[in-house]
């Protein structure tokens, strides 16, 4: 038997989109992405894979007006207790904890800030199975203007260490970062919200084939701590960014 994630790990990303033909077709073409179906109870859902591997899946929202974006998921190793663990600490649970199907049980919830976020005990499904290479996921970044009291939720609710520094606030699993909080006192009309990143090998060849496949450079390619990195807005308006890939060791 496979083991599962470590409790806290960023496992799976998922996007609900009012066009799902349309948000295949995009991801398909400039992340490398073929697809295959989805749990049956979720409807309209397909997972995305690399080389048959998982990397995220794409479904389509059902409720009226809500925005198109993508959701990151925490790996649990109970999400009843977690999910209960998020009503203690402030947070909300919107769905869940409810089965699908054989591949887990699976639980979204808000923290005290109201960015989204969801939870993965792994059954058939374990999450992702590729790595932070071309086409991955590649990092998870809470943009928040509370980030200190975001890292003590995520702390108490994941049951995880975190480090602070001068930019942003580390989750830990087993003493390395998986997953960032970032202070933003101002965003710009937005909701506090899980940032998603994906890896490419050249940020800025990502950011023109963004745009002549429909989509839109929000922040033009640049230099980060992790980086070289581009937020971009797929033709549905589901923002991401993505995030260079470090070259392979020889």
């Amino acid at each position: 038997m496979e083991l599962r994630l470590a409790q806290g790990t960023p496992c799976w990303v998922s996007l609900l989109t009012d066009d799902l033909p349309g948000a295949r077709a995009f991801y398909g073409a400039l992340l490398g992405w073929t697809y295959s179906p989805g749990p049956g109870q979720l409807g309209a859902y397909v997972r995305a894979e690399l080389d048959g591997a998982p990397v995220a899946g794409l479904g389509v929202s059902t409720a009226t007006g809500f925005p198109v974006q993508w959701t990151t998921y925490f790996a649990v190793d109970d999400a009843d207790r977690t999910a209960q663990l998020v009503r203690e600490c402030g947070g909300t649970v919107a769905v869940g904890p409810v089965q699908a199907e054989r591949a887990g049980r699976m639980a979204v919830a808000a923290d005290v800030s109201g960015a989204v976020f969801g939870l993965w005990q792994a059954e058939e499904h374990l999450g992702r199975e590729a790595g932070a290479e071309p086409g991955g996921p590649a990092w998870a970044e809470l943009l928040t203007p509370d980030a200190d009291g975001a890292a003590v939720f995520y702390a108490a609710v994941l049951d995880l260490p975190v480090r602070g520094g001068t930019e942003e606030t580390a989750l830990l699993v087993d003493g390395r970062p998986v997953a960032g909080i970032r202070h933003r006192a101002d965003l710009r009309g937005h909701p506090p919200r899980w940032r998603t990143h994906f890896a490419v090998r050249d940020a800025e060849l990502t950011a023109r084939q963004t745009v002549d496949l429909g989509g839109r450079v929000l922040v033009e390619p640049h230099d980060t701590a992790r980086g070289r990195a581009a937020r971009l807005a797929d033709p549905q308006g589901g923002h991401f960014s993505v995030l260079e890939a470090a070259p392979r060791q020889a």
